[in-house]
């Protein structure tokens, strides 16, 4: 089962909003939480409250259509930023002259699903794994030189 939440026409610009959505995908509800709480970035405090939407949503699911849905199990599966409009600006430039910049928009989608024993969990620790083979080492090849070449008269 899969919980969304997105939020739209956020000022804020869709390539730093990816940094933020990267630290949380794959992650755990509560690890997911912990991550945004601690994460200098000005999205990271919207990317909460998204989350927190996505999470009640869940939630809401689970007691009122009487779904079964463990919320300690959910994760998050989906997290993208779309380009929104662009506001053209002007800033007034030496000479009478005007640059042109744009503003940039996102919006911000957010998918929670109830993962299985085995995907909430990304790594095992203790497990091991067989060491990688070593590569051979190649020596670089040599080029022969053919020798000076001679001139030609006319």
């Amino acid at each position: 089962m899969e919980f969304r939440a997105e939020t739209r026409y956020l000022r804020v610009s869709p390539q730093k909003a990816r940094l933020v959505l990267d630290l949380i995908k794959g992650r755990r509800v509560e690890e997911a939480r912990n991550t945004l709480l601690f994460t200098k970035k000005r999205v990271a405090a919207h990317v909460g409250k998204l989350l927190q939407s996505a999470l009640d949503n869940a939630n809401f699911l689970a007691t009122e259509k009487g779904l079964d849905v463990e919320i300690d199990n959910l994760y998050v599966k989906h997290a993208v930023a779309n380009d929104g409009p662009r506001m053209k600006r002007i800033r007034p430039a030496p000479q009478g002259r005007a640059y042109r910049y744009q503003r940039r928009i996102a919006h911000i989608e957010l998918v929670l699903a109830e993962g299985g024993k085995n995907e909430a969990v990304a790594t095992v620790v203790g497990e091991e794994s067989a060491p990688a083979p070593k590569a051979k080492r190649r020596t670089p090849a040599v080029k022969k030189s053919a020798g000076k070449k001679k001139a030609v008269a006319k």
